[in-house]
């Protein structure tokens, strides 16, 4: 099964897919960032499809088409977002139903969207974790695949916090692919 894995930030989770010699055929970018060096250093092809607009006069359709059609001429099965910036649209989750992995840093449905580890401990919460499920068109709502908690200790900032999500997440992430990739070959 062709794995695609779309990231926009430091590609920490990237990393760990790749060493843990998940079968990455491409990786994709929605900006430059550490994703093409991280990229680069697995001898992993990287494209970008660079956006610039960030306003009302995004078309969010048509971003979502170049990502679908590069995906679709490499061949690609399945997807993983590893910190993908740009939400997608239809489009993408119509041309792989079932088959778009997102992970979140917390324990969904609680906390959902962009800043889940700063909202959990706003909230006071005494353990949250990260989600590893399907992505859908609603953002972090999607069926779940994966959880493991991780407590909120005292001392703990939104940067402590997430490092020790992070740290979890990179493992949790890595094995329900793997899981999910042969779990698909079977059937």
């Amino acid at each position: 099964m062709s794995l695609a894995v779309l990231a926009s930030g430091s590609g920490t989770l990237l990393d760990a897919m790749a060493t843990a010699g998940l079968p990455i055929s491409l990786v994709m970018t929605d900006r430059h960032c550490p994703v093409e060096a991280v990229a680069a250093r697995h001898g992993i092809e990287c494209q970008v499809i660079e956006r610039t607009e960030f306003g009302e006069a995004f078309d969010r359709d048509a971003f979502t088409d170049e990502v679908v059609t590069r995906l679709r001429l490499a061949g690609i099965e399945l997807v993983a977002m590893a910190g993908w910036g740009t939400i997608l649209g239809k489009g993408a989750f119509e041309a792989f139903p079932g088959r778009i992995i997102n992970t979140h840093p917390a324990l969904l449905p609680s906390f959902p969207g962009w800043h889940g580890v700063r909202d959990a401990l706003a909230y006071g919460v005494k353990v949250t974790g990260c989600t590893v499920h399907l992505a859908t068109e609603k953002v972090d709502d999607g069926p779940i695949l994966a959880q493991e908690a991780v407590p909120v200790l005292e001392a703990d900032d939104e940067a402590t916090l997430h490092e020790r999500i992070k740290s979890v997440e990179r493992r949790l992430y890595v094995d329900t692919i793997r899981e999910f990739m042969e779990r698909e070959e079977i059937s």
